[in-house]
């Protein structure tokens, strides 16, 4: 099965081959900022199973391992399509909301919770 998800204006994809490893929402500031919402979601894959098309930006910030994450995002629409995290880096991260059918991704785990807005009431493990 491939996955397609692509930013706003659709210059910048990633298609994903097989069911990703895990799915996670993370409730960190970082993540907050990036988003402009409540909690990031991402869809993680092996980097190999992913081909990533169209030109992006980018932006690195140092996670909590402190080892850096690299920010893919298209420069035409602002979109942030996919991540590389270096703390995993035969992993890819892909942002659950850019697929072409997110309803068929649930997440499988939270992430710091303890910054989880008080009102996000979530029905996954933590």
């Amino acid at each position: 099965m491939k996955r397609l998800a692509s930013c706003s204006c659709g210059k910048l994809s990633a298609t994903a081959e097989g069911d990703p490893l895990t799915i996670s929402v993370c409730h960190c500031t970082a993540c907050r900022q990036r988003t402009g919402s409540a909690f990031g979601v991402a869809v993680f894959f092996d980097k190999g199973r992913v081909d990533c098309a169209g030109v992006s930006e980018t932006y690195s910030r140092l996670g909590r391992s402190g080892k850096s994450i690299t920010f893919h995002f298209c420069p035409s629409c602002g979109s942030t399509v996919y991540w590389l995290p270096e703390f995993r880096d035969q992993l890819i991260a892909i942002a659950l909301g850019c697929f072409e059918e997110p309803e068929t991704l649930t997440p499988r785990q939270s992430v710091f919770n303890e910054n989880a807005l008080p009102w996000v009431a979530l029905d996954i493990p933590t």
